[in-house]
């Protein structure tokens, strides 16, 4: 089920909201509990029943395993931890990775094993780096829980389940345990429906249109000219921007009609001075999982700069290969670690660059990275950056001498038949413009809500310009539904 449906929108959400809320009227809070997990079990079986044994397993296992460690001292309390993360990283392994590994130990030694085809659960990157930081978290008495209920609650609470944020027990259970959560807050509300339609607005509209253009490009066979190519790896770039940006309003949203304040995990990274910067602001809650439990245990930057260095780029190489299991993902993590590590050495001798120098050099860098994530090779990842850099020539576009043409014939709500024309470059032109305007200087939804995380600090007033713009996101999306299957999201396949 997804968070751009009309079966989520219009029916699971509401049925799922007003429930809870009636069975915390009532005092209910082991029920409204248990609705939450059974609701949250349902959409994720929504996908694929069979698979919801494997998150049930993960579930005990881990709280299993967390039980023990709070309950023990010393070498055992350690050596439950070391099974614990085993287990974790086996079943990570053997879902994620076990036929990159059976092709690339087939290339090397001209072996012909076969391949095991397991097809990669939803979320299970997510919900598994959540529950190794759990077990960790137990470890160094940071987090606790006896009760398998709140701990499945923890888990599985669907507006992060299959994309983040990767959470801390602490972020989250103290509100479910808070008596302030229980009561239905029409701020809270009228705040989760606008965030959630901002998202909805930038998946639909916005993201989906870009997946159009760099489809196109990327999974042409002919070599790409010097706008084609830029055309195709500037829609991929603001295509991701947007569709995780909108998935993560979208959970943000969700939650706060329950009164759960979820972590931010999307701060405007493409307006970055540096690369660091950028790291500070995409994906949040992943780069901070991965300085906490790879790049600090690794040494962080406690050994000398060379050590420093080399801790930087494991943590980068095992945060792209966590994003896929392909050679191109590796790379992209690679690419990563490597600016990373010249940022610090740039930093460390007291060089300044202009921020708009600094902000343009980084967008161009991760423009370029992005290819490598998009390709399926490093063929086609080279074969787009080739025309970026004109190899293939360069020349103005034929669609740019029909622009009035291109007006007479644009349309809003154009059907699936009429999206899978050839790549228009006027149209790509135009949202890149546009949309790339929006993403660099114009502030996100959260900043308009002033939405601050776990403190319930939110500034935000309903107003009728909102509610407008509500009903016409909702109808839009209606329509959209109908004339087309709603697209997933670009991080579901992580």
């Amino acid at each position: 089920m997804l968070f751009n449906s009309v079966g989520f929108i219009f029916f699971f959400l509401p049925i799922a909201l007003c429930i809870y809320f009636f069975l915390n009227r009532w005092k209910l809070a082991i029920a409204s509990k248990a609705w939450l997990v059974a609701v949250s079990l349902f959409f994720y079986g929504w996908w694929n029943p069979k698979y919801l044994f494997l998150l049930l397993a993960s579930i005990l296992l881990n709280y299993a395993v967390g039980s023990s460690i709070h309950k023990t001292k010393g070498l055992k309390k350690k050596s439950l931890l070391a099974f614990g993360l085993s287990a974790n990283i086996a079943t990570l392994g053997y879902f994620k990775y076990a036929d990159f590994f059976i092709v690339n130990v087939n290339s090397i030694f001209s072996a012909e094993l076969g391949l095991l085809n397991v097809i990669l659960p939803l979320g299970i990157s997510f919900f598994t780096f959540t529950q190794i930081a759990y077990l960790v978290d137990s470890y160094k008495s940071k987090a606790n829980e006896y009760d398998l209920l709140n701990y499945c609650l923890f888990v599985t609470f669907f507006p992060h389940l299959l994309a983040g944020p990767i959470l801390h027990h602490h972020q989250i259970m103290p509100q479910f345990m808070s008596v302030r959560t229980k009561a239905l807050s029409w701020r809270n509300v009228s705040a989760g429906v606008f965030i959630f339609c901002a998202g909805l607005f930038k998946k639909i509209a916005i993201a989906d249109s870009f997946a159009v253009w760099a489809n196109a490009g990327f999974e042409s066979m002919h070599a790409l000219s010097f706008f084609e190519a830029w055309g195709a790896s500037l829609s991929y770039t603001f295509q991701l921007y947007y569709d995780f940006s909108g998935y993560t309003d979208m959970a943000i949203g969700a939650s706060l009609l329950f009164n759960i304040h979820l972590p931010i995990n999307f701060n405007s990274p493409y307006k970055a001075k540096n690369i660091r910067e950028f790291w500070q602001r995409w994906h949040i809650t992943l780069s901070n999982w991965l300085r906490d439990y790879v790049y600090i245990p690794l040494g962080g930057n406690r050994a000398g700069k060379y050590r420093t260095y080399f801790n930087i780029l494991i943590t980068f190489l095992l945060g792209g290969l966590w994003h896929g299991a392909g050679w191109t993902f590796v790379a992209w993590g690679a690419l990563h670690g490597v600016a990373l590590v010249i940022h610090r050495f740039w930093d460390r001798q007291g060089l300044k660059m202009p921020a708009l120098t600094g902000w343009f050099c980084t967008f161009m860098f991760v423009n370029a990275a992005w290819v490598f994530f998009r390709a399926t090779t490093f063929k086609g990842a080279i074969r787009i950056l080739e025309g970026m850099a004109g190899i293939n020539g360069i020349k103005t576009p034929a669609g740019f001498a029909d622009i009035g043409n291109y007006l007479a014939n644009w349309s809003f709500l154009a059907s699936d038949s009429a999206k899978v024309a050839p790549m228009m470059p006027v149209d790509t032109l135009a949202y890149i413009i546009t949309f790339g305007f929006v993403a660099f200087l114009l502030p996100n939804a959260v900043q308009i809500i002033r939405f601050i995380p776990y403190k319930g600090a939110m500034i935000f007033k309903p107003r009728l310009i909102y509610a407008l713009l509500v009903g016409l996101i909702l109808f839009y999306a209606l329509v959209s539904n109908i004339q087309n299957a709603p697209s997933q999201f670009l991080y579901f396949n992580f």
